[in-house]
């Protein structure tokens, strides 16, 4: 099957919605939903996505963008969550995702000589060996000096001395997309766009749903044998669908991050530092540091969480507590915010596999996945659709996703290591290849063949030159990118790494893309209007004092 998701795929998949009864219906397109149908499709089960919005647009493109089994877990005596997560890091990181996860040094810097320091390190060294064999090297102890060597950025009398231990991380949102072009590789239908408006029942049984194609208005009836929700922070809301009472609900919590530029702090490693409420990382990211996270209730709009002055101020005040140089709101280049959907009310019967994600069948034929977190999506998604498959009248093979390879996975570590010879083949620079292939993994091969039917999309973006027009041209015919944010957003990240949120990109992005949509003169002004409005509205949310006046500037542009 072919993963490439161009408007030509989209165009077939929605005329035949509705045509047959499927086996598996996927709603939500993060990286649950996406993993679920991945999960399902590799076991050979007939299986569609449908998705409101984009790939990855709500909680999978907004997090801290690590792969990590989460220390503070640690202090909670919650060692199975620990191992498992971790297990997954050593998987996404040798066997299924290497072009996407990789490793990333974290400075732990310690308050006191002798007690913390044996804590801290007990802590460390299990974390170390909790996952099973080592896929990243073994932290080490360091002196103030040593650590000071690795962060000069930090003042002093900031610590005594640190700890140096290894994570990995991930571009998210990429990653998320990924899974779904390896779910579409794999014989399932991946459609955003599509939005759920009902369910289809059969007496109590729900036997599908009714799904509108928002970009035509058409709407649809979509037969399956069992529905999985994979809504997130949107659980409750497909769970008023059902009118029965939920075993659990879904409790949002927002938490924020800021992006400064790399040069502004002296450091080779990033950090992580306790505060009041959670933990605060220094996460290094490509030209960038993204400093975060808050962690507070949301109760507002949940489509568009909104950055408060309160949260900007909560991140500089904390960082800045150990900078010799504080960062001021003149050094911010970008801000997100995320929601977390955190399982409450979850009894021990509805409760699958680990206390962090929950799966239940409220009424017969739907399944609902709700909690857990970004790291352990694949096993998620195989647990839901284990319960799912229960009683479907044939055998079904068990999960294989443990060993399988996402688009792009393949092949790129031999392409890595010949980085000079794959760099003179497609006639680029050797910085650009590797820049791609961290982007693309082996897939890099589609994008060197759309360079060499154009070569003017060898071009850097003007005010986003990390990134090339081919790049902007292959998120639609490959990724399933159909509007301008999607690409700004999602494919790219222009809209948090270029200091002007990707206003001076956007009219070549636009231009590019339209092309390949079809767009006219007024379907791009409309898209570029959106755009703006929605960069607008985010930085006059940054200058609200609080979530109430920040959701409330947020969705004076996107109403």
């Amino acid at each position: 099957m072919s993963a490439r998701l161009d408007p030509a795929y989209r165009a077939e998949a929605i005329d035949a919605l509705g045509d047959e009864e499927i086996d598996v219906l996927v709603i939500g397109g993060g990286v649950v939903g996406a993993g679920a149908a991945l999960d399902a499709a590799s076991r050979g089960l007939s299986v569609t996505l449908v998705e409101a919005r984009d790939f990855a647009a709500g909680t999978s493109s907004r997090s801290s963008k690590l792969i990590h089994g989460g220390l503070r877990y640690l202090e909670q005596l919650d060692f199975w969550l620990v191992r498992e997560a971790l297990k997954e890091r050593g998987l996404l990181l040798n066997k299924l995702a290497p072009h996407l996860v990789r490793p990333v040094s974290f400075l732990l810097p310690l308050q006191h000589r002798v007690w913390e320091r044996a804590y801290i390190g007990a802590g460390v060294a299990l974390y170390d060996t909790i996952g099973g064999a080592r896929a990243l090297p073994m932290h080490r102890h360091l002196s103030r000096t040593r650590a000071l060597e690795l962060a000069p950025a930090l003042r002093e009398d900031s610590m005594t001395g640190a700890i140096r231990y290894f994570d990995a991380q991930v571009d998210d949102a990429r990653h998320t997309m990924t899974i779904a072009r390896t779910a579409a590789q794999h014989g399932a239908t991946v459609l955003t766009r599509t939005k759920v408006t009902g369910l289809l029942r059969d007496g109590d049984r729900v036997v599908g749903a009714h799904v509108t194609d928002l970009e035509t208005g058409c709407e649809y009836t979509v037969r399956a044998r069992r529905v999985i929700s994979a809504t997130g922070v949107w659980t409750d809301e497909m769970n008023k669908m059902t009118g029965v009472e939920f075993p659990f609900h879904v409790r949002t919590s927002k938490g924020v991050h800021i992006l400064v530029p790399r040069e502004r702090l002296d450091l080779d490693t990033g950090l992580i530092m306790r505060t009041e409420k959670s933990v605060l990382f220094v996460i290094p990211w490509h030209q960038h540091w993204i400093i975060g996270t808050t962690d507070t209730d949301w109760s507002l709009d949940k489509d568009h969480p909104a950055a408060s002055n309160a949260d900007v101020q909560y991140i500089l005040d904390h960082v800045n507590a150990v900078l010799r140089e504080p960062l001021t709101r003149d050094d911010i280049v970008g801000t997100y915010a995320g929601l977390r959907p955190l399982v409450s009310g979850a009894s021990s019967d509805t409760a699958k596999l680990s206390r962090e994600h929950a799966v239940a069948e409220p009424v017969p034929g739907l399944f609902v996945i709700a909690g857990g977190k970004y790291t352990t999506y694949r096993v998620m998604a195989a647990d839901v659709v284990d319960a799912a498959v229960q009683g479907l009248g044939r055998a079904v093979a068990p999960s294989v996703t443990d060993k399988l390879p996402l688009l792009g996975a393949v092949g790129y570590q031999e392409m890595a290591a010949d980085l000079d010879s794959v760099a003179q083949r497609a006639g680029l620079s050797k910085a650009t290849v590797e820049h791609l292939l961290g982007r693309y993994g082996s897939a890099v091969h589609d994008l060197f063949e759309l360079i060499a039917e154009d070569s003017t999309l060898a071009q850097p973006l003007a005010g986003a030159e990390e990134y090339l027009a081919a790049e902007i041209v292959y998120a639609v015919t490959h990724e399933g990118a159909l509007h301008l944010d999607d690409v700004l957003t999602r494919r790219t990240r222009i809209s948090i790494e270029a200091s002007d949120r990707g206003l001076l990109a956007a009219p070549e992005v636009a231009m590019l893309i339209g092309a390949r949509l079809g767009w006219d003169a007024a379907d791009a002004e409309r898209e570029l209007t959106r755009y703006r409005d929605r960069v607008e509205a985010e930085l006059a949310a940054n200058q609200a004092a609080d979530d109430e006046a920040a959701n409330a500037a947020r969705l004076v542009a996107v109403a």
